[in-house]
């Protein structure tokens, strides 16, 4: 690891929560130098929704250059896009009767969501912008300010005017419905809360806890916003992609986003990111807003290949049935160990599993991988162990993994009544 200490900046983080020199993967499995195997319930941080090295996506990736397709195409029209933007159309735009523009942006979800509130900004010719408590939606400046998690925010650069923060979903405890108190805010004239041109959300907050938006909150908030002449921007960055069982995590409450940024799994681990936006939004002029990478034909190749998984409901059906295990087994082991206080939620294969005492989420994760499972963690406290497999992980993989996790909280258990039963300080 001496090359990453000497020549790597400070700045990494997941090298240092699992400190292997990795080599080759295959589907779920991650092998290190010395050929340690680990299950992965980290995804690329939701980026292999499709697994690692796909094997469609690869050879399909493989046949491209080796017949030598253009890679770098700035916003060219392309072989490669043309079959992209086809096959996200007849896929998955019409059978759900959605009708959105398609905007190619930098490489990154930030990048979308960037160009999401560049965009809203200039349609409605206001400057605020809503966001939500422990929002996560990217770390360039114009991101930045809509996220909401503390850690990574600093007064000597960050930007945060122009945004307002509200209660998400469940902030304020049960019983408490979070958008009259939003609606408040817009009602009156003089709360100190600009009218804002656009909301952004997350329908299941990734970053900020596996926290889960009820369909009801979901469609009150497209409601508000249709009141009020807001625009509605829904961040699919992690939650989309099939990550929570339908193609579109906002599916299941029935509402028509006016903005959608995708990234991470769109592009089947390649770098990729776009913004969907209804027709009458796309107000752009030729060039207004670019990037050098947003024509990544090679990620077009992967991504047409990744769209394949749903041409029919098996692969919905695989997630539901993977999710149900996931949830069970979740529940199983927050009975079996009470003294951890653990809670469980989450939605299709994103599952969090709460462990509220400070730093035990993090020794879960450590003591798992020690025993060959990469799993990270989320919230405000990194008090969330996440759960993130591949949409298309193996059932035995599956439970194998829950097993390790299992192992690493009895090890966790058992290392405090050792500290107890020999006078030491848990």
């Amino acid at each position: 690891m001496r090359i990453f200490e000497e020549m790597e900046s400070e700045v990494r983080g997941y090298v240092r929560s699992f400190p292997a020199i990795f080599d080759v993967a295959k589907g779920s499995e991650v092998f290190d130098e010395h050929d340690n195997r680990y299950i992965d319930f980290f995804a690329g941080a939701g980026t292999l929704n499709y697994g690692h090295n796909n094997p469609l996506m690869t050879r399909a990736m493989i046949e491209y250059l080796e017949r030598g397709g253009i890679v770098h195409g700035l916003d060219k029209a392309t072989v490669a896009k043309r079959a992209f933007l086809t096959k996200l159309r007849d896929t998955i735009l019409a059978p759900r009767n959605l009708q959105y523009k398609v905007q190619f942006t930098g490489p990154t979800g930030t990048n979308a969501v960037e160009t999401a509130l560049k965009l809203a900004r200039m349609v409605k010719r206001r400057s605020n912008v809503i966001s939500f408590t422990n929002g996560y939606h990217g770390l360039t400046l114009g991101a930045l300010a809509v996220t909401g998690n503390y850690k990574y925010k600093d007064e000597s650069y960050g930007a945060r005017s122009n945004v307002a923060f509200m209660p998400y979903d469940g902030f304020l405890g049960e019983g408490v419905n979070t958008l009259d108190y939003l609606r408040r805010f817009l009602e009156d004239n003089s709360s100190g809360v600009d009218l804002p041109a656009a909301i952004i959300v997350e329908t299941v907050q990734g970053e900020g806890g596996v926290n889960v938006a009820s369909v009801e909150w979901l469609q009150q908030l497209e409601a508000l916003c249709r009141e009020f002449d807001i625009l509605l921007i829904i961040d699919e960055i992690q939650v989309g992609n099939g990550r929570t069982g339908s193609y579109f995590s906002f599916e299941r409450a029935g509402i028509y986003p006016d903005m959608v940024t995708l990234s991470k799994s769109i592009g089947g681990g390649l770098p990729m990111a776009l913004l969907l936006m209804r027709p009458d939004l796309d107000q752009w002029q030729p060039g207004e807003h670019t990037g050098t990478f947003r024509g990544n034909n090679l990620a077009f190749v992967a991504a047409t290949q990744a769209l394949s998984y749903w041409d029919n409901e098996d692969l919905a059906q695989a997630i539901k049935y993977k999710a149900d295990i996931l949830r069970t087994e979740l529940e199983n082991l927050a009975a079996k160990f009470p003294e951890l206080e653990a809670s469980v939620r989450g939605l299709g294969m994103i599952q969090g599993l709460v462990l509220p005492q400070i730093g035990v989420a993090g020794e879960a994760s450590k003591e798992a991988f020690e025993r060959g499972l990469i799993i990270e963690t989320a919230g405000a406290d990194s008090q969330v162990l996440k759960f993130l497999p591949s949409l298309l992980i193996e059932e035995e993989l599956l439970r194998e993994g829950l097993g390790i996790v299992e192992q690493a909280l009895q090890a966790l258990v058992d290392k405090r009544q050792q500290l107890m039963s020999g006078g030491g300080e848990v």
